[in-house]
């Protein structure tokens, strides 16, 4: 059996340890979990076909979401932001309700930021179409199957809430509405 020569043992070692920093980065960018609530089931609103806390299920909470580039992918979801509608009280930005037809979203807990993108656009890439919606709330990723989110699980780190309004100016067709995939920016 022929040993290689040390430049090509010395090429294979360098290559293993950029490969290990390399994805030793990539998984140091990923959101987990940082803890579980147990579910609570109650008088949940299943407008837009909302999920509903399950009693004693397990629900993740997340206090991240991923990094924010110029094309953030994300998973787009239906919120009526309207008085009595799914999303539960009024907006995190502002305490104000908002009709179906504004252009406007919520932002995981992580995206959100503590409210540094309140009253800020983003700009929503989907189906062929660009929109700039408003963010007014935050899809809460930490909390949930209580009254104040209105008995739904805690929102996964990569979730953009947004009004019909929203998914129509995309474009978006109605079979599909309420869950699509999108990439965002900030604005």
């Amino acid at each position: 059996m022929a040993i290689p020569p040390p430049s090509l043992l010395v090429l294979v070692s360098v290559a293993q340890v950029c490969l290990g920093s390399y994805l030793h980065f990539s998984y140091a960018q990923q959101c987990s979990p940082n803890g579980q609530i147990t579910g609570v089931s109650g008088d949940c609103n299943t407008d837009n076909n909302a999920d509903c806390c399950v009693n004693g299920q397990m629900y993740d909470t997340y206090s991240c979401s991923p990094p924010v580039t110029g094309e953030t992918q994300a998973h787009m979801t239906i919120n009526s932001f309207a008085e009595g509608g799914d999303g539960g009280g009024p907006s995190e930005c502002d305490q104000s309700y908002h009709s179906d037809g504004e252009l406007v979203v919520a932002l995981s807990t992580g995206w959100y930021d503590g409210g540094s993108r309140c009253s800020k656009n983003i700009k929503i890439n989907a189906n062929g179409q660009t929109v700039l919606a408003k963010v007014v709330d935050e899809c809460d990723s930490l909390h949930g199957c209580d009254q104040e989110h209105a008995f739904q699980p805690p929102c996964a780190p990569n979730i953009v809430d947004a009004s019909r309004a929203v998914w129509e100016a995309l474009g978006i067709p109605e079979s599909q509405i309420g869950d699509d995939d999108i990439t965002w920016s900030d604005e």
